[in-house]
């Protein structure tokens, strides 16, 4: 009877193996492709049950014990995925373990600010805006780059990136980070990028002009005002340096706004404000380095986009009156 019952119970076994094996490799019945989001922190019984509702696979069982018994259950990573519904189990398991996530595309244009940035990724659905900002506080990320600052702001490069759905924002910030210092080694010499210290006066002057203007032919001439300014000890004067400091900004720069105590304000406090007021790009960061050689004291904007640059407060005067008439 024991021998009977052993027997019985060897053949069920042999049964039940043969059975996962083949419901494992068997290729699924549904068609088409679908895109499957797997969140951060996701537990094995939610990813099966979330490809049962994507009808990719059809037993949330099946699909646990294959995982556990593959040893991957653990090995299961966020992001985005792009699986078949004609797929074996196997299949799924080995492409969500192993596979690659999509990507999305992520345009950062020269300019934004730490917030700004925070603000475009979380409508893009990749981090929250805070995640994002408290990642830039990291201080062991910015010991680690030797940022001489409280935040990384100016140091986060504006690019294109492709990110993956459940990157962490951490993530997110040391990409931009080495993408930063590997762009900047075509724009500035190795002694200047080690000297932290001037590399910061650099990356903060160049998110000044960066702010000033979008137009490439004057880069170097307002980076030329600032420097001559600087070696003058005249007040920098730079509204983008006020607005930036401001809690509230709704798009027009006040006399008022003028007064406003911060030592990001360069009305109120000369040389350059403490650290970059934005992200600047690649010929910012260029013409902060290599300013033009002129006169240049002043500079008014035109009103299209352009602006006028003056040696003399007298003509700086002629070119705010006839520009700026009814401004402020």
């Amino acid at each position: 009877m024991i021998k009977k019952a052993l027997l019985f119970l060897l053949t069920a076994l042999l049964i039940l193996l043969a059975f996962y094996i083949i419901e494992t490799k068997r290729a699924g019945t549904g068609n088409g492709d679908v895109i499957v989001e797997i969140r951060r922190g996701a537990t094995l019984r939610g990813v099966a049950n979330k490809l049962v509702d994507k009808k990719i696979i059809s037993s949330p069982v099946l699909f646990e014990v294959a995982a556990r018994l593959g040893g991957t259950a653990e090995k299961i990573h966020a992001g985005e995925f792009l699986l078949q519904r004609s797929s074996s189990i196997n299949e799924i398991i080995k492409q969500l373990t192993y596979g690659k996530t999509i990507l999305r595309p992520v345009t950062i244009p020269e300019g934004l600010t730490i917030r700004e940035i925070g603000k475009k990724l979380e409508n893009l659905g990749l981090v929250t805006e805070e995640g994002f900002i408290a990642a830039t506080y990291d201080k062991k990320l910015l010991a680690s780059f030797n940022i001489p600052a409280e935040n990384m702001e100016g140091y986060l490069f504006p690019e294109t990136y492709h990110f993956p759905k459940g990157i962490t924002a951490k993530d997110i910030v040391k990409t931009m980070l080495k993408m930063f210092f590997t762009q900047i080694s075509e724009a500035i010499p190795r002694e200047e990028i080690t000297n932290r210290a001037r590399l910061h006066e650099i990356i903060t002057l160049a998110s000044l002009i960066e702010k000033e203007t979008a137009l490439e032919s004057e880069r170097k001439t307002i980076s030329s005002v600032f420097t001559n300014r600087l070696k003058k000890k005249m007040l920098l004067q730079c509204d983008p340096t006020v607005i930036y400091a401001l809690p509230e900004f709704d798009g027009n720069i006040r006399k008022k706004d003028l007064e406003y105590d911060s030592p990001y304000n360069t009305y109120k406090y000369r040389g350059l404000p403490p650290g970059p007021i934005a992200n600047p790009g690649l010929a910012s960061i260029n013409a902060a380095n290599y300013p033009a050689n002129t006169k240049y004291i002043y500079f008014v904007a035109k009103n299209n986009g352009e602006h006028l640059f003056s040696s003399t407060l007298k003509e700086h005067n002629r070119a705010v009156a006839k520009y700026q008439k009814n401004k402020r």
